[in-house]
């Protein structure tokens, strides 16, 4: 029986590489993958994904009108789906995703951001905790050794950002991971990241 999967963790934990690494294990394996992301997702040019090692592969975008299952149903067979930068999917995106699993009986597997820069749950993010059947949290380590839990946006002069827009499309020039304690003590005292 599928089952739908949410693959999260803090900005650089390989998540991207880990999407493509197993779409490339899938397709080794004789299986079609329907590789997505959504629209909002333009770092890379409009149908690229690309980690940060150099992975990259062509994807079909989600635009925020688009019905999942309808796409899926013209596509034809797939045997999974995978959904690199998941949190910038709608809730409705997740929904239809979980159709798929539901009555396509088809695995899918989301791989995103938990939380944004305020430690909020992304839109995208929230729905996938409340109907995944599977978590998986995807580690890495902030600069204090600990395991960084939060993506904190950075300014030009490398001083945390606590305000702005949810979504801000960036890097490591406009991202780093850090642990909770760091994030907060980088604010409180309004020291430099770098």
């Amino acid at each position: 029986m599928a089952k739908l999967y949410f693959k999260y963790g803090a900005m650089g934990s390989s998540k991207t590489a880990q999407a493509l690494i197993t779409k490339y294990n899938y397709e080794e394996n004789g299986m079609t993958v329907w590789l997505i992301k959504p629209s909002a997702d333009t770092r890379d040019g409009a149908t690229v994904i690309r980690s940060r090692v150099g992975l990259e592969a062509k994807a079909e975008v989600i635009l925020p009108d688009d019905d999942i299952v309808e796409k899926y149903d013209r596509r034809g067979h797939t045997d999974v789906v995978i959904v690199d930068e998941c949190q910038f999917m709608s809730p409705e995106h997740i929904d239809q995703l979980r159709e798929l699993v539901n009555f396509r009986n088809v695995p899918v597997l989301c791989f995103g951001l938990r939380t944004d820069f305020q430690s909020k749950l992304f839109p995208g993010s929230r729905r996938l905790f409340e109907v995944a059947d599977c978590f998986d949290e995807i580690k890495t380590m902030c600069d204090c050794g600990a395991k960084a839990t939060n993506t904190a946006r950075i300014d030009a002069e490398g001083y945390v950002v606590t305000e702005g827009a949810q979504l801000l499309l960036g890097g490591n020039d406009s991202y780093i991971a850090m642990c909770h304690r760091c994030w907060q003590k980088h604010i409180r005292e309004h020291r430099k990241v770098r």
